[in-house]
């Protein structure tokens, strides 16, 4: 066994990738702590930097004085394979230690189409990809993030799962380790009595003669039937970085990132996320301003990404940007905000964001077609659309960015076509403004991603559509575009296929992962290495139809894979919100009075407390 040497790191790609040593990153001596903890990003540096979720967790962990947090990153092919050939094991960046020798191996689980990228990091340090082959001796591995709310594809990967958010819940995962220290079995025994604990050796799971699962029963008396998702309930008072690690390389997204709340409140029937982080809670102007005011200190950074779920949704969202500009705009230090809700989008702001530095604009109208937007209950129209896009043009913008989905439930060729009707109509509010107003060179990058039914949302006993139907649809847009200054991407159907397979999937698909990484599946979700017929020839091989999980219309009455998970929103509300859908009828916005998902009876608070919301519940 050897350590990362400058003969390898000057053989491949990128060897800032794999050194460490940034500017904020923890150095502690490692035999003055009781728990080591390496944090898995099962993708490259570049990726895994930019995400919020690690930062958080890696600030948490090392403010504790008996813990040692060290970040993992899935070394790139080139690294790996002088990895393997020098007998190096994959090691923490900050100490270079061989991971195999920490306490806790921990995973985010942000795409489902990273797993394979999971078992070639357990690989890599030397350690069985399958918990049941694991030891007494060797570390603990736990997987967390949106994924982990249908954790059964990775059931016998790893030992336990954090189901919920981890800023409390980590550290009572650390005390307990520590009480327990020297057997992981008792561990492991003790930690399903944590909140948004799961171990999934602890269950039993049946199946019915068509596949589906039949029963889901705990193996001894005092295990929890059902897990509850835990929630941070006040945000303004949680634990967030107040310095972050600055990369010596570029990364996805290399600037401040500032969390401004969680949750959403508009019940886009899509999204997994608007569902899963119930309620709303957002931090006050004055508690980001102080923590983005320590941030800019600490790292030299001079941008900051204000992020949510739907930042315009923020309730003090302009007093915050016009504070932050009047503070730091002489300094040339910028504010940027994500993809923009039509419906809330506003000319005004963003021109005042414009003085220090030019923003692209983003618009997710998502669908087409005014009904198809009823039926995902997006609540924005053509009008919304046509109005903000009007009013960029004249602003000075003339590139504009606008995301489609393709696949929907319910959706016919007529919303298909919707799509490029409304590119060419947003094109055509560029020609409506006076010709010595426009700015030349315009710009419509008009995207489609393809849907994925995800546990959790009222989409979850949708299927979803072929390949073939896919690439009809994609064709019918390609073909339909008249205007030169409309530009489309699109995505692949096998990567999109995959994802709601593994998103529905149960205990059965950990083999075909398992085989498929044997078979030399890794970094899927990258197109230079992803292989379609790998994964088919894994299928096969287990006996495991992926079309059962992808393209099966599910009954309300199936017991799914997830059923034992407690988000806190009701079954009912989501077939409720599913049966609506077919009917094309909208549900209001949370903001205007409560829909009764559950979430403010089920998780013991009421929703939207300490927020503007607060007064309308």
């Amino acid at each position: 066994m050897n350590r990362i040497s400058d003969d390898i790191l000057f053989r491949v790609e990128k060897p800032a990738r794999y050194t460490g040593g940034e500017l904020n990153s923890y150095v502690k001596n490692k035999d003055k702590v009781d728990v080591r903890f390496a944090f898995c990003f099962p993708d490259v540096y570049e990726v895994g930097m930019s995400h919020l979720g690690m930062k958080i967790l890696y600030y948490i962990l090392n403010e504790r004085d008996d813990t040692y947090c060290e970040r993992v990153f899935a070394p790139w092919p080139d690294m790996e394979g002088l990895m393997r050939e020098n007998n190096v094991p994959l090691y923490g960046l900050e100490s270079k230690d061989p991971i195999s020798n920490f306490d806790f191996i921990g995973f985010t689980l942000q795409y489902e189409m990273s797993y394979t990228n999971i078992l070639n990091m357990l690989d890599l340090a030397g350690l069985s990809v399958r918990a049941s082959e694991r030891g007494e001796g060797d570390p603990v591995v736990i997987c967390g993030g949106p994924c982990a709310y249908n954790p059964e594809p990775l059931w016998n990967i790893a030992d336990l799962f954090a189901i919920g958010e981890s800023e409390d819940q980590i550290n009572e995962i650390i005390d307990l380790y520590k009480n327990c220290r020297g057997s992981k079995s008792e561990f492991l025994r003790k930690a399903c009595h944590i909140g948004g604990v799961y171990v999934p050796s602890f269950y039993d799971v049946g199946y019915n003669e068509d596949g589906t699962v039949k029963s889901f029963e705990p193996i001894y008396e005092d295990v929890p039937a059902k897990v509850t998702k835990r929630i941070v309930k006040n945000l303004n008072e949680a634990d967030y970085p107040d310095k972050l690690v600055v990369p010596f390389t570029d990364i996805v997204h290399d600037r401040i990132v500032l969390e401004t709340f969680r949750g959403c409140t508009r019940g886009c029937r899509f999204c997994q996320a608007g569902m899963i982080y119930r309620p709303v809670r957002e931090k006050s102007t004055s508690k980001l301003l102080e923590q983005v005011d320590k941030l800019i200190k600490s790292t030299g950074y001079s941008e900051v990404s204000l992020t949510s779920l739907s930042i315009c949704d923020y309730s003090d969202l302009k007093n915050l940007v016009y504070n932050f500009i009047e503070r730091y705009g002489e300094d040339k230090v910028g504010v940027s905000l994500p993809s923009l809700r039509v419906d809330s989008f506003s000319v005004g702001l963003i021109n005042e964001i414009q003085k220090v530095r030019k923003t692209g604009l983003t618009f997710a109208p998502e669908a087409g077609s005014q009904r198809m937007r009823d039926v995902i209950n997006k609540g924005v129209t053509e009008k919304d659309l046509m109005e903000c896009v009007s009013s960029a043009f004249k602003s000075g913008w003339s590139t504009i960015k606008l995301y489609f989905m393709v696949g929907l439930p319910y959706e016919t060729m007529e919303d298909i076509r919707g799509i490029v009707d409304l590119s060419e109509k947003v094109a055509g509010e560029y020609y409506k403004i006076p010709k010595k107003e426009r700015k030349k060179g315009l710009k419509v990058n008009m995207s489609t991603s393809i849907f994925v039914p995800k546990p959790f949302t009222p989409f979850q006993w949708a299927p979803q559509i072929s390949m073939e139907d896919v690439r009809r649809e994609i064709e019918i847009i390609r073909k339909s575009i008249k205007s030169k200054h409309i530009f489309y991407n699109w995505h692949e159907t096998p990567l999109s296929y995959l994802e709601a397979v593994f998103a529905r999937g149960d205990r059965k698909m950990c083999d075909v992962l398992i085989k498929a990484y044997e078979n030399g599946a890794k970094f899927d979700s990258w197109s230079e290495y992803f292989n379609f017929d790998i994964w088919k020839r894994a299928f096969k091989e287990c006996g495991v139809s992926g079309d059962f999980y992808a393209y099966r219309d599910r009954s309300y009455d199936e017991v799914l894979p997830w059923d034992f998970i407690d988000t806190g929103v009701n079954k009912s509300f989501l077939i409720e919100e599913n049966e609506k859908a077919k009917s094309a009828l909208v549900t209001p916005d949370c903001r205007l009075g409560c829909r009764n998902c559950g979430v403010n009876v089920n998780l013991g608070g009421k929703c939207f407390e300490g927020t503007v919301f607060d007064k309308v519940q």
